[in-house]
């Protein structure tokens, strides 16, 4: 494939993957409202994905012999470290803050690739960086309810350093002789990930009756279970899927800067969807978030043969429903 149509492959699966994991907070804030702990509801997000990769799992089932390390990485950083470390921020710092150090993983990615492995960053990726971090303070609108907890903040560099680890994993592997197969280490993440999340989680004290009901969702009453369904088919296979294909055809600091637009999806979505409102200063950060990204896209893509990049969504299961969990609006 010619390198520009692979650069635009790369680029739609980004932005594929920053819709999907963006529209994560929609559908768990009604059922986190309706009565289900935040963090049940991630339990639920990542079992059901695992669930459902269970298959891809068996059948790249060698991938645990060749490549533990790997497999054990992405599902301690990529899958369960964001979410840990994201919600034990929560319980000190507003979400504003904790979104905005979160997502400061794209900057952390570039710092990776220029001192750590010592490559040239592009300028337009440093400048996409930049005006994406800063865009983001205003959709997070992190003046509100600003206070400092040095445990707090350290809690939130943790998810953004795993989200990082999502970036670096996911490009990892993917070139050579001993390449990983991407639906492969997803599956086996998606498994260690429900297993560290089924201890912090705690999944049996959850009330499984909620399920069965429904919850509102904008004043319209949603099936509980169709609102599960939209969270681990969309949000987690969709969203991982589309995500790891992006960072291999892109270089990892650039899928980076395009997956902080899922903190402006998610902003859009729950204004839409939620009737929740929108400021000026959010609507201006969004816009700017969307030209870092496009200037940061436009960078000059690795080379398929080069040395592994560092990179990082959201997540890492990294996400709108984080912020959303919280009671309030964020991106």
């Amino acid at each position: 494939m010619h390198a520009s149509q692979g650069r635009s492959v790369g680029l739609g699966l980004a932005l594929v993957s920053a819709f999907a994991f963006g529209g994560s907070g929609v559908a768990a804030k009604p059922l986190i409202e309706a009565g289900l702990d935040p963090l049940h509801v991630v339990w639920l997000r990542v079992a059901g994905a695992a669930l459902i990769m269970l298959p891809v799992a068996w059948r790249h089932r060698a991938l645990v012999l060749r490549r533990p390390a790997l497999l054990a990485g992405f599902g301690l950083l990529a899958v369960a470290g964001v979410q840990a470390f994201y919600f034990a921020s929560l319980s000190r710092i507003p979400v504003g803050v904790a979104l905005l150090v979160e997502y400061l993983a794209p900057a952390l990615v570039l710092g990776w690739v220029r001192f750590v492995q010592r490559r040239p960053v592009t300028r337009a990726a440093a400048v996409g960086v930049v005006l994406a971090v800063g865009g983001l303070a205003c959709v997070v609108e992190i003046w509100a309810g600003l206070r400092f907890d040095a445990l707090g903040l350290l809690f939130a560099l943790g998810a953004a350093c795993c989200q990082v680890g999502y970036f670096i994993l996911s490009d990892q592997g993917s070139t050579g002789d001993d390449a990983a197969d991407p639906l492969g280490v997803i599956a086996y993440g998606l498994l260690i990930g429900t297993a560290v999340l089924t201890v912090v989680a705690r999944p049996w004290g959850m009330d499984w009756s909620l399920l069965a009901g429904s919850a509102d969702m904008g004043g319209t009453r949603v099936p509980a279970v169709l609102l599960l369904g939209w969270i681990v088919l969309l949000a987690t296979v969709v969203a991982y899927v589309t995500g790891v294909l992006s960072v291999r055809k892109l270089s990892p600091q650039v899928a980076g800067v395009v997956a902080c637009l899922e903190a402006v999806i998610a902003t859009v979505l729950a204004w839409v969807l939620l009737r929740e409102h929108l400021s000026a200063p959010q609507i201006i950060g969004g816009a700017v978030v969307l030209v870092g990204a496009f200037i940061a896209q436009s960078s000059t893509p690795k080379a398929p043969t080069g040395p592994v990049a560092g990179g990082a969504p959201d997540t890492r299961l990294h996400d709108a429903d984080k912020q959303l969990s919280a009671g309030r609006t964020a991106p």
